[in-house]
């Protein structure tokens, strides 16, 4: 589903932000991605959805090698891979549906599609009867879940969160986990960036763990 093969990425003056990265994450595999502040957990999810491209090596995406995707391929690309911020990045003058329904707008879907896959999502996030509500009138937690929504109401195969649980208290924390962990189980890749390592060794999945842009250890 996802390798790095040898990637490293410099921002112009010189800053290294990873280092000669090399990983495989399986089909419908969960990992987390650890590391300190700074160590390159942004950088790495940013080549994953074409928002960096990498100084050096390569990195494939289901089979694809994102070095030779072009700049016309990139919004294609991006509909395969569902994007969890820690922020939310919600649209605070639209509703809870129209934060949802924006990706499927995007993508052309008629209006009837975009209602059921919305209704769905919002179900599966336990959000159902939110829809016509706003953003500013919801808690920390359901913020997010709309965030979860919003990401998986295309069937992404792939799903990635950074920092998903970074806001919120540990038990709103646990129930966002659980939400990813039943992701996964009906085939979802799931990858997430967290510096919540006391969670992470709770859920013992695979951990691919930064230090300084360089790939410590990944470990089962």
């Amino acid at each position: 589903m996802i390798r790095f093969d040898e990637v490293s990425k410099r921002y112009p003056g010189g800053k290294e932000a990873l280092s000669r990265v090399s990983f495989e994450l399986a089909d419908q595999e969960m990992a987390f991605l650890t590391g300190h502040s700074g160590a390159g957990k942004s950088t790495l999810m940013k080549l994953i959805i074409l928002m960096e491209r990498p100084s050096q090596g390569q990195v494939f995406v289901q089979g694809a090698n994102l070095n030779r995707v072009s700049r016309r391929q990139v919004p294609h690309l991006r509909r395969n891979v569902g994007v969890v911020f820690q922020n939310h990045q919600l649209l605070f003058d639209r509703t809870v549906y129209d934060n949802v329904a924006l990706p499927l707008i995007i993508a052309g879907y008629q209006h009837r599609e975009i209602g059921r896959r919305v209704r769905a999502a919002l179900s599966k996030v336990g959000l159902s009867g939110k829809e016509k509500q706003y953003p500013i009138t919801l808690s920390g937690g359901e913020q997010q879940r709309v965030g979860i929504a919003r990401a998986v109401v295309n069937r992404p195969p792939l799903l990635l969160a950074d920092e998903p649980t970074g806001n919120l208290d540990p038990d709103l924390s646990r129930e966002i986990m659980d939400l990813f962990v039943q992701f996964n189980q009906v085939g979802v890749t799931v990858m997430i960036a967290t510096h919540d390592l006391e969670l992470v060794n709770r859920m013992k999945r695979t951990q691919l763990i930064l230090n300084q842009g360089r790939l410590e250890v990944a470990s089962a």
